[in-house]
């Protein structure tokens, strides 16, 4: 059988599909995964911090208040996928200095200043890019920004053959 291997970003994209399937948001499911030499250091879902409830558990604070999307963010019990993936980095003391960040949805303004600071040099999505702040951000301080098309969702497995 002859089949076509994924590229490396169609590779990690996906992994970050998988990941964001654990996300705990009622609004959106993102995932993020931060490569370093082709290696997976580290991951995150959007959700509630460690040991706290989470919007399945008690709904959504935002739409209870009746926040429009994309407004008021910090009304909010989720940590973003791009944060929770930093943050699990430095809790397991991985460096994420010169790493390559999938994720798929666009970054925050805040999350674009902790993916510059935690030394991320290169940042992959299949999103549609809407936060141009975001972007300058990446490009003032040599983050290199690529938008890739979506992997298909399809995982293509083999059973063993004699």
């Amino acid at each position: 059988m002859k089949r076509e291997r994924p590229s490396w970003d169609e590779y990690f994209m996906k992994v970050a599909m998988l990941v964001a399937e654990r996300a705990t948001c009622q609004r959106r499911m993102v995932g993020a995964v931060i490569v370093k030499d082709k290696r997976i250091i580290a991951t995150g879902y959007n959700g509630a911090s460690r040991g706290l409830k989470d919007c399945l558990e008690l709904g959504c604070l935002r739409d209870e208040l009746k926040v429009p999307s994309g407004k008021d963010k910090h009304i909010c019990r989720g940590v973003h996928a791009e944060q929770n993936a930093i943050i699990q980095a430095a809790y397991q003391g991985a460096s994420t200095k010169g790493a390559t960040l999938y994720c798929t949805h666009d970054n925050c303004h805040i999350c674009a200043r902790m993916i510059i600071n935690a030394g991320i040099k290169k940042v992959v999505t299949y999103a549609e890019t809407h936060i141009d702040d975001s972007h300058e951000l990446f490009k003032e301080a040599g983050v290199e920004f690529v938008k890739i098309e979506k992997p298909k969702t399809e995982i293509i497995t083999m059973d063993y053959r004699d």
